[in-house]
């Protein structure tokens, strides 16, 4: 059995920084060592005090230490690690684009004042879970040991629970649009027209993570739309 040393440095390398980033802000909050006023998105402050790391710095707030803090560090460790192990196997590169991805279509949504939320951590979270959700579409969830479901409407669940304990859900909401758009770019939109329109930029293979470029697949009879690939999970990706 691996010590918990051991786990942390076997984590995959996006993830692993992530959620550490996650867990050193929130512990300096509760610790209110820092008031999470300084770190939330404020667009006054960003483009009128040059304050920019408030574009970085929402993104790293989960809420103060509690359960639902636990909850969305399990996320991470679980679900964003399965994702970067297995769908992004040796596409670090794509990986980390798909995070940035993210976190600018939750600042463009953020930016539209009804839809606009001064942390983004738990949106981005929800996202990483949304696409994992569609890239396991077919794996067994048992939640509480109470019920089993398919993972396909994890999401959804969550988001439900959300609603019954009070908790808000535009963090939800913002993530699942956040996801869905990225799958929709990457997977559902080239499936059904051969065509795709988000690559990963060079740029980010620049960054440090390994310049892993895949072929463009072919697509097999059996994975052309409208045959049940909503609920398959990826079939092939297309990148450059």
């Amino acid at each position: 059995m691996s010590s918990p040393g051991e786990y942390y440095l076997s984590l995959p390398p996006i993830i692993r920084a992530y959620g550490t980033a996650c867990l050193a802000v929130t512990t300096v909050c509760s610790l209110q060592l820092l008031h999470p006023a300084y770190i939330a998105l404020i667009y006054e402050d960003v483009f009128y005090r040059l304050q920019v790391w408030r574009l970085f710095t929402s993104f790293f707030f989960l809420g103060k230490f509690s359960i639902n803090f636990g909850i969305r560090l399990l996320m991470i460790a679980r679900y964003g690690v399965q994702l970067e192990q297995a769908t992004f196997d040796r596409r670090t590169a794509d990986f980390l684009w798909m995070m940035i991805f993210g976190g600018l279509t939750l600042l463009g949504l953020s930016a539209i004042p009804f839809l606009w939320n001064p942390f983004l951590g738990i949106s981005l979270v929800f996202m990483l879970l949304y696409v994992w959700s569609r890239e396991f579409p077919n794996a067994q969830i048992n939640m509480y040991g109470l019920v089993t479901f398919k993972a396909f409407y994890l999401p959804w669940t969550m988001l439900a629970l959300d609603v019954i304990f009070g908790s808000p859900i535009l963090p939800d909401l913002l993530g699942i649009i956040a996801g869905h758009l990225y799958y929709f770019l990457t997977v559902l939109h080239p499936l059904s027209t051969g065509r795709t329109y988000l690559k990963t930029p060079r740029w980010v293979y620049r960054i440090g993570a390994p310049a892993q470029v895949n072929s463009r697949a072919a697509v097999q009879p059996e994975q052309q739309p409208g045959t049940g690939t909503a609920f398959r999970g990826r079939s092939y990706r297309l990148s450059d």
